[in-house]
C-alpha cells in the first residue's frame, strides 16, 4: 500500500449561512405569538430599541369603555348581588374579577376531600394518595410503596384508597384499565358477572370489535355481546379528561384577513399585534457626535445594526407571507367563495415557482400560520394539498374532496354490512377518480375512520 500525501487547490461554489442569514430564516417561520414574544425579548436586550404601538392596537377603548359598577349595579341576581365585587372607593372594577380560574383535577378532589366525614388522619391519607395521580387519573404508585414513604399501616391506605376511588369523577385512583372501567360499573351500580367477565379477560377481542369471539368466549348471544361493549364504550378510559391540566395555552393569531369587497378578495396583513419598532433619538445623536472614545459609540453602533436587521427580518417575513397568501388566492378563489368542496388541488412547489422562491421559503413561510376568513380561522398549510387525477374529465380531483367523499359513504353505510376498502374505492372510480385500494385505506386511517370489521355493528 502506497500512501501519497499531496497538496491540492480546488475551487468550488458553496453557500455559506451569515448568522443573520439563519435568523431570518428562523423568523420567517415563526408564528404570529412566537414572533410576538421574541421582539419583546429583543426590546429587553438592545436598548437602542422603541416600541410604539397605534391606538388601534390597544386593548382598551375609551369609546368602548365598559362601566363595570354599573354593569354590576344592572345585574339584580341573588347570586351576583351576594358577592362583594363592588369597590367601595373610586378605583376601577377590574373586569378580571369576573374570570374564574380554570378546576385542576386535584382541586376538585380536594372540595371532596374537604367535605368528608372522617377523621383528618384519613383525609391527610386521602390528599397523599390524590398527589400520586397520574395525568390520566390513575394511581401512579403501589401501596406497599406509599405505605413506606408515609410510614403509615397498609389497612389505611386501602381504605383511604377505597374513599378516593368513590370520588368523582368516577374512575379516579384505579391502577389500571380494567379497575378504571369496573369502578365506573360500581358507582353505576352495574354488577353482571358477565360484563366483568369481559373487563377482565377480552378487552382485546373488544378492541378489535370481535363480537362473536366474545360471544363465543361468554357462552352468550352476538346481540347480548354488543349490548355489553356498548356499554363498556360510554364509560371513561381517561376519568381526568376535560379537567385542567396546568399546560399553557397556545394562542393563535391570524398572520392576515382575507376580505371580500366589492367582489373582491383583499389580503390584509394583521399588524395590530406587534409594534412599530424604531431607533432610540438618544442612540442617534451618541453615532452622530461620536466622540466618546471609550468604546460607547462602538457599541451602540453594533446595537443598531442588529436593530436595523431584525426590523428588516420582520418586514421581509411580512413581504414573503403576502407573496405566498397572493397567489394562493389566485388558485383558491373558489374556496374562499363556496367552502372546502372546492379546494383545487395545490403543491408547495407551484406556488414556490410562481413566485420565484425556493420551496423550502414557502415552507417556512406557511409554517404555524393562520389566516382568518369569512369560513373560519384556517391554518394556511391546509390549503395545500396533492392531488388525483380525474379518468373522465382529465381534471385533478383535491385529496380533499376524496376524504370528504369516503367520509360520506360511511356515514351512510349499512352498519351491519360496513363497506370494505376496496368497495369505497370501486364507488370512488365510478365517480371517475382513479385510486387504489391502499390509498383508500391511507385516507380513512388519517380521517380516523375504523376498518370494516370493527366498524361492524349485529
Amino acid at each position: 500500500m502506497k500512501l501519497d500525501f499531496n497538496l491540492k487547490l480546488t475551487q468550488e461554489q458553496k453557500l455559506v449561512m451569515t448568522q443573520q442569514m439563519q435568523l431570518s430564516i428562523k423568523m420567517l417561520q415563526m408564528s404570529g405569538f412566537e414572533l410576538q414574544q421574541y421582539i419583546e425579548k429583543e426590546m429587553q436586550e438592545n436598548p437602542v430599541l422603541d416600541a410604539n404601538y397605534s391606538e388601534e392596537n390597544h386593548i382598551e377603548n375609551n369609546k368602548d369603555k365598559i362601566d363595570y359598577k354599573k354593569f354590576i349595579e344592572y345585574l339584580e341576581f341573588d347570586n351576583y348581588s351576594s358577592k362583594n365585587y363592588v369597590n367601595t372607593d373610586d378605583e376601577e372594577v377590574s373586569p378580571f374579577n369576573f374570570i374564574t380560574n380554570e378546576k385542576s383535577l386535584k382541586d376538585f378532589l380536594e372540595e371532596q376531600i374537604l367535605e368528608l366525614h372522617e377523621d383528618e388522619y384519613t383525609k391527610e391519607i386521602c390528599r397523599y394518595i390524590v398527589g400520586n395521580l397520574d395525568a390520566r387519573g390513575y394511581l401512579d404508585n403501589t401501596i406497599e410503596n406509599m405505605a413506606k414513604e408515609i410510614h403509615a399501616n397498609k389497612e389505611n391506605l386501602e381504605y383511604a384508597l377505597g374513599i378516593v376511588q368513590g370520588l368523582e369523577p368516577y374512575g379516579i385512583g384505579c391502577r389500571d384499565l380494567k379497575e378504571c372501567l369496573k369502578i365506573q360499573l360500581k358507582n353505576k351500580n352495574i354488577e353482571n358477572e358477565k360484563l366483568l367477565a369481559l373487563i377482565d379477560n377480552y378487552l382485546e377481542l373488544l378492541a378489535e370489535n370481535k363480537i362473536a369471539d366474545i360471544a363465543k368466549k361468554l357462552s352468550i348471544s352476538v346481540q347480548e355481546a354488543q349490548k355489553y361493549t356498548d356499554l363498556i364504550k360510554t364509560l371513561e378510559p381517561k376519568p381526568s379528561r376535560g379537567f385542567y391540566t396546568g399546560e399553557s395555552v397556545k394562542y393563535i393569531i391570524p398572520d392576515a384577513y382575507i376580505r371580500k369587497i366589492n367582489d373582491e378578495y383583499h389580503i390584509i396583513m394583521n399588524d395590530s399585534v406587534l409594534p412599530k419598532l424604531n431607533i432610540n433619538p438618544v442612540y442617534k445623536s451618541i453615532i452622530l457626535n461620536g466622540e466618546k472614545k471609550d468604546g460607547t459609540v462602538e457599541y451602540v453602533k453594533d446595537k443598531i445594526n442588529s436593530a436595523m436587521f431584525l426590523m428588516k427580518s420582520i418586514e421581509q417575513r411580512k413581504s414573503t407571507i403576502y407573496k405566498v397568501l397572493e397567489e394562493i388566492l389566485k388558485r383558491q378563489r373558489d374556496f374562499f367563495e363556496y367552502g372546502k368542496e372546492h379546494l383545487k388541488p395545490m403543491t408547495l412547489k407551484e406556488v414556490a415557482n410562481e413566485i420565484q422562491v425556493h420551496e423550502s421559503t414557502v415552507s417556512r413561510a406557511i409554517k404555524d400560520k393562520y389566516i382568518y376568513t369569512n369560513i373560519g380561522t384556517i391554518k394556511i398549510k391546509d390549503l395545500f394539498t396533492t392531488a388525483i387525477s380525474s379518468v373522465d374529465s382529465g381534471e385533478d380531483v383535491s385529496v380533499v374532496k376524496i376524504k370528504n367523499r369516503i367520509e360520506e359513504y360511511v356515514n351512510k353505510e349499512d352498519k351491519k354490512k360496513p363497506l370494505s376498502d376496496q368497495k369505497i374505492c370501486d364507488m370512488l372510480i365510478e365517480e371517475g377518480m382513479n385510486i387504489s385500494r391502499r390509498t383508500v385505506a391511507k385516507y380513512r386511517e388519517e380521517l380516523g375512520i375504523k376498518s370494516s370489521s370493527k366498524r361492524k355493528r349485529f
